[in-house]
């Protein structure tokens, strides 16, 4: 039996819904949906996820609208970050923050669920956003490098609860960094920009280093040494078109999940006008 695992930023769930972001969930159903950069209030939030349960019921995932399981966080700063996790799957266990990170600025942008998946595989589930950074403002440079060390303790505990045979761990999300030149159309014209710079791109080596961390980028394991494919493109330009994008959306799973996975779809909009954000969904097939 298997199950799809989609992560998506959303750029504003209200905007994404106008853009038609309801027709994608209704046609996709995805068994466990990780949403960042959702940007809205709580009360405008729920009625989309009821709208979103009403498509998982009709597709037969749930017996009805209200057992779509939703957990969200919203930002304490007004329009930004913001995350969401939707599962058809039972969920056990939710949790909220990163670690000991409590400024708004850290506010929505790390929840998890404990996720029992079809035949009683244990998953935790983490929908993560990191911060953008800003190399021309020091201080949101030092918020992204503090997210991305609670990050890394984190991301231990994770890793040394699956190897003890306890939950497998899978981080989906905006980590905003794209990890070599093949995750960007011009790295060369980036290396000082924040998203591909080399103290940045040093996260995601101990991220996966065997010898660290051990965590497995899924969709690179999945699709090999090859240009792309990206998630992200920005709205400026022609960059959309060109597919001058930068592969910042990552599944992060522990090993013994990470060799599960059977597939991937980046969902890329046929056209600029059809895009219901500047991200596109990444979706991962576990045989499980």
């Amino acid at each position: 039996m298997s199950i799809t695992v989609t992560t998506s930023n959303l750029n504003g769930i209200r905007a994404a819904r106008r853009k038609g972001l309801l027709a994608w969930s209704d046609g996709r159903t995805p068994d466990v949906w990780c949403m960042q950069e959702v940007r809205a209030p709580q009360e405008e939030i729920d009625p989309i996820f009821g709208a979103i349960g009403e498509g998982y019921a009709k597709a037969g995932k749930v017996a009805d609208a209200a057992s779509l399981a939703r957990q969200d966080e919203v930002c304490r700063i007004k329009g930004r970050a913001g995350v969401g996790l939707l599962s058809s799957l039972p969920v056990t266990a939710r949790r909220y923050g990163l670690m000991d990170l409590d400024e708004d600025v850290d506010s929505g942008r790390w929840i998890e669920a404990d996720i029992t998946a079809p035949g009683g595989m244990e998953l935790t589930v983490a929908s993560v956003y990191v911060h953008a950074g800003n190399t021309d403002d020091p201080d949101k440079m030092h918020q992204k490098f503090r997210f991305l060390d609670r990050m890394l303790e984190r991301m231990a505990q994770l890793r040394k609860i699956a190897d003890g045979g306890g939950r497998q761990a899978l981080l989906c999300g905006d980590m905003n960094i794209a990890h070599t030149p093949l995750d960007i159309k011009n790295a060369k014209a980036n290396v000082k920009h924040s998203g591909f710079l080399p103290e940045e791109r040093a996260y995601v080596d101990r991220w996966l280093d065997p010898e660290q961390y051990g965590f497995v980028d899924v969709m690179r394991s999945l699709a090999g040494e090859v240009q792309g494919p990206y998630t992200w493109w920005s709205q400026r330009g022609r960059a959309f078109d060109n597919n001058v994008g930068w592969r910042i959306d990552y599944q992060l799973a522990t090993p013994g999940l990470a060799g599960k996975a059977l597939s991937f779809d980046i969902d890329r909009a046929p056209s600029y006008d059809a895009r219901w954000s500047d991200h596109a969904p990444l979706s991962v097939v576990y045989d499980i």
